[in-house]
């Protein structure tokens, strides 16, 4: 169903993209008008899209942080690697709560970039997200002794202490979370907060 719906949206697009450039009066404002219901699909799409990824994350029990506070937490932080189009797609992907696809571009960057820390933090944070636990715990105690960042080491020590909530772990939950604040009290309230999807 959305396959067709797409297909014919793209086919929209490209008839428009060929036609707009020699445009000109009744033609382009048509072709604007036209460019602007595709555009109001897109956004409905994605709105409902986005609305339906966190009522899913919600019935399969999604560790709860926030996704566009934590975004913004590793946003401060390094900015070597940023510009690569693997490190844009999986920020892209990401945001979108697109998690599965943001795995695939980090794992491909951190293939070729082994010490880019907030590729592999974006990474682990995937796989948290995606509720693959193992995989992130994985890549936060890879990531720990690696980095000096107080963000970062706060940010993974937070996300242990979210796994082992998950795991029922409670004491060990608690020594993480101690461990993050005391680390860098600044970006750790948001991100433990339970009750938030």
């Amino acid at each position: 169903m959305f396959k067709h719906l797409f297909s014919t949206m793209n086919e929209v697009l490209e008839e428009i993209q060929k036609e707009y450039p020699n445009s000109i009066g009744e033609k382009k404002a048509e072709l604007d008008e036209q460019l602007q219901v595709l555009k109001t699909m897109s956004d409905e799409f994605i709105e409902s899209w986005l609305l339906f990824e966190e009522k899913l994350g919600k019935f399969y029990g999604a560790v709860p942080i926030s996704t566009q506070t934590l975004h913004n937490e590793l946003m401060e932080l390094d900015l070597s690697g940023k510009q690569t189009d693997e490190f844009t797609k999986g920020q892209g992907y990401y945001k979108l709560y697109m998690y599965d696809q943001a795995i695939q571009e980090f794992e491909v960057l951190i293939k070729q970039q082994p010490d880019f820390l907030l590729a592999r933090i974006y990474l682990a944070m995937g796989y948290l997200r995606k509720g693959e636990y193992g995989e992130a715990y994985r890549h936060f105690q890879f990531l720990l002794p690696l980095t000096d960042n107080t963000k970062m080491k706060a940010i993974s020590y937070n996300a242990m202490g979210c796994i082992q909530v998950q795991n029922q772990n409670m004491e060990k939950a608690f020594e993480y979370f101690q461990k993050a604040y005391h680390t860098d009290p600044s970006c750790v309230d948001p991100l433990i907060n339970l009750d938030e999807s």
